[in-house]
């Protein structure tokens, strides 16, 4: 049983939040600055055990899922029909919110990536020559706005399924019609030819 519309957006909106809360956390989570171990002509960064980096890769992760999912949910054959894709990019609100997602999605992962692989090199490399190095940790407010711009991205994306909805039950309303016009003449044709039957009989 293939999935429904509905699933889709469920989906969609899931791994969206998923990767706000996550982004929201790592942002709360992150410290403000190492402590700052002076050595002989070096300094040592000293920073607390947080969980930034891990939270900051998960809700990168969940925003590409959410990427994906919403990318994929658009052209999904629903009920087993599908429409050409060159179909939904007729409808000029689809475009526009469908690269909107795309533009909101890829500025999200970039704030997200920026500040968490920042983090994870202040962590890693800490150790440095210059006495007056004060070890700071990763821009403030990049996750908290990367967390924020991911669920845009999947509001975004939800709007951009209901405008391919209406898009698809316009297309199979015009590609319907004409079978039933279709069919309308046929009965009509066949209920001639038997009134013509019967009066030619009588």
């Amino acid at each position: 049983m293939g999935v429904s519309m509905k699933q889709t957006a469920v989906i969609v909106g899931t791994l969206g939040t998923l990767s706000f809360i996550f982004g929201v956390i790592a942002e709360n989570k992150k410290p403000a600055s190492g402590t700052v171990i002076t050595g002989k002509d070096v300094v040592i960064c000293k920073f607390p055990s947080d969980p930034t980096v891990a939270l900051g890769y998960l809700s990168f992760a969940f925003l590409l899922l959410c990427t994906v999912a919403g990318y994929w949910s658009l052209f999904y054959p629903y009920k087993g029909r599908s429409v050409p894709q060159s179909v939904f990019f007729r409808n000029t609100s689809f475009v526009i919110f469908f690269n909107i997602a795309l533009f909101v999605g890829g500025l999200a992962a970039a704030m997200l990536l920026w500040p968490t692989i920042t983090e994870q090199l202040h962590q890693v490399r800490n150790v440095h020559k210059n006495l007056s190095y004060e070890c700071p940790t990763a821009k403030t407010g990049l996750l908290g706005g990367g967390a924020f711009l991911s669920l845009d991205s999947a509001l975004f994306w939800l709007v951009a399924l209901m405008l391919a909805d209406n898009t698809r039950e316009d297309f199979f309303d015009e590609v319907d019609e004409p079978r039933k016009d279709g069919d309308q003449g046929e009965a009509l044709t066949s209920e001639y030819e038997v009134d013509g039957h019967i009066k030619g009989v009588a």
